[in-house]
């Protein structure tokens, strides 16, 4: 069993003021993995108080020096990838050979587009007789995840370092251990003493602590819009600035002039990996009206190769992350059955033979419209609701009509035809014809969904503060 009682501050590990632990659950097994501290404010004190001293150095540093510490850090976690993958397997229930080809790769390719970028960045520009200067923005507040825990902790690490910032991480007390390892890796690659420290604890202790500490000077929070809210409002008295990845409920157009078995198909996989748990997973499929039936007898079929079971296991999908999610996936299961859509596949309970663990039967709900609950609530498991256009005007009009607009996804016949139409979607990505990622693009919501962008070098500009230097050049 795992024990990770101490916290990483001022570069080393460091007992907690006050003792209190809490037990880590394994989701495939619902047993006990691991026990972490949990953090008071206290503790983000200390973590913070050694973030600022650093902060007075660290930001000094030339570009060189940082793009140094970025091959380290890289070099390192190439060391440590199957340590990394483990821990991914073990907190949040990922199957082995996701945690090995996405969650890990994801984590690492964030580090090395920064340090990619790092080399041609240029901080500076002229404006006139003005200097605009960005400059990295102090010590930022990090509240990470536990849906993909390690990708969400280095998207948000990696650009905070390249542009010079200090950083107190708490990651989510529901899947700690990749981000203890992680920490391990800072340590090792020779992170200076006070630039990168770790909390462990939960929201309304650790969380609200760093949001609403005066000498944070940026807190950048992923999670949910609710919890997102309350970081915001924790915020407000330091007037702070507050970055969020928040909540999605993401349409997938597929066009009349689409593939729409092909489509379908691919739809249904893009949203049951990760066991659904993706805050800009396609949730809810659009295609024409006249062709749902067709559509979910494809649905159905893709449904039943995907293979749930334990993550050590050559499987799809694993367990979701915890009881409470758990739970929450069953009662919007059982509310889209009440409201009258169509069961196509899966529905409440847990699969054949896996009584054991918090397995969610693969699910997809057809006709259903979009005011129904599970077409408005993001139930962040493997539930996916179709529903039916009339027209392609009715289609953006649907997709357009949630709180939230992090990510949007088109399938089409005609790249043009796609093009116009992912420029009508409110979010913040849309994917034409299941795009693959692109890591230097800018991720991030309209709306509900959040405020700022990550990846790439949009990144960088969210920790850094501009100012202008009057008078820099003679008149």
């Amino acid at each position: 069993m795992r024990k990770y009682l101490d916290f990483y501050i001022d570069g080393a590990w460091t007992a907690p003021v006050e003792a209190r632990a809490l037990d880590v659950i394994n989701p495939a097994t619902e047993a006990v993995a691991g026990r972490i501290s949990i953090g008071a404010a206290a503790d983000v004190d200390r973590a913070v108080s050694a973030a600022r001293r650093a902060f007075e150095t660290f930001s000094q540093t030339t570009r060189e020096e940082r793009i140094a510490l970025l091959d380290a850090i890289i070099a390192e976690m190439n060391r440590r990838t199957q340590d990394l993958a483990d821990a991914v397997r073990e907190e949040m229930g990922a199957p082995a050979a996701l945690a090995t080809a996405a969650h890990v790769p994801l984590a690492l390719a964030h580090f090395q587009i920064a340090r990619q970028l790092l080399e041609s960045f240029d901080p500076s520009v002229g404006m006139g007789s003005t200097r605009l200067v960005k400059e990295p923005i102090g010590v930022v507040g990090m509240i990470t995840p536990w849906n993909w825990p390690l990708n969400q902790i280095a998207c948000k690490v990696a650009p905070a370092l390249a542009v010079g910032c200090t950083m107190v991480l708490k990651p989510s007390e529901v899947a700690p251990f990749s981000g203890q390892v992680f920490a391990e890796i800072m340590d090792a690659a020779g992170v200076p003493a006070g630039v990168f420290n770790m909390v462990n604890g939960d929201g309304p202790g650790v969380g609200t602590a760093i949001s609403s500490h005066p000498d944070v000077d940026m807190v950048s929070f992923t999670g949910s819009t609710r919890a997102g809210v309350e970081v915001a409002r924790n915020a407000a008295a330091t007037v702070k600035r507050v970055h969020q990845e928040l909540g999605g409920k993401s349409a997938n157009i597929i066009l009349e002039d689409a593939d729409l078995a092909a489509a379908v198909r691919q739809g249904v996989e893009a949203l049951m990996v990760n066991s659904g748990q993706s805050c800009n997973a396609p949730t809810r499929m659009l295609l024409p009206a006249a062709r749902m039936a067709e559509a979910s007898a494809v649905a159905a079929q893709t449904i039943a190769a995907q293979k749930v079971g334990a993550p050590e296991d050559e499987v799809n999908l694993g367990p979701v992350v915890s009881d409470v999610q758990w739970n929450r996936i069953q009662t919007l299961i059982n509310k889209g059955i009440a409201e009258g859509a169509d069961l196509v596949a899966g529905g409440p309970g847990k699969p054949e033979g896996l009584e054991q663990g918090y397995y969610v039967r693969p699910t997809v709900f057809a006709g259903v419209n979009n005011q129904m609950a599970i077409a408005r609530e993001e139930i962040f498991g493997p539930v996916l609701v179709m529903i039916g256009y009339d027209d392609e005007e009715q289609a953006i009009a649907i997709a357009n009509d949630t709180p939230y607009g992090l990510a949007g996804y088109v399938q089409t016949g005609d790249i043009e035809h796609g093009r116009k139409v992912a420029a009508r979607i409110r979010a913040g990505q849309v994917a034409v014809n299941y795009a693959p990622l692109d890591f230097a693009a800018p991720f991030g919501g309209y709306k509900q969904s959040g405020n700022g962008r990550e990846w790439g070098e949009h990144a960088f500009h969210e920790f850094m503060e501009v100012k202008a230097i009057l008078g820099y050049e003679p008149a």
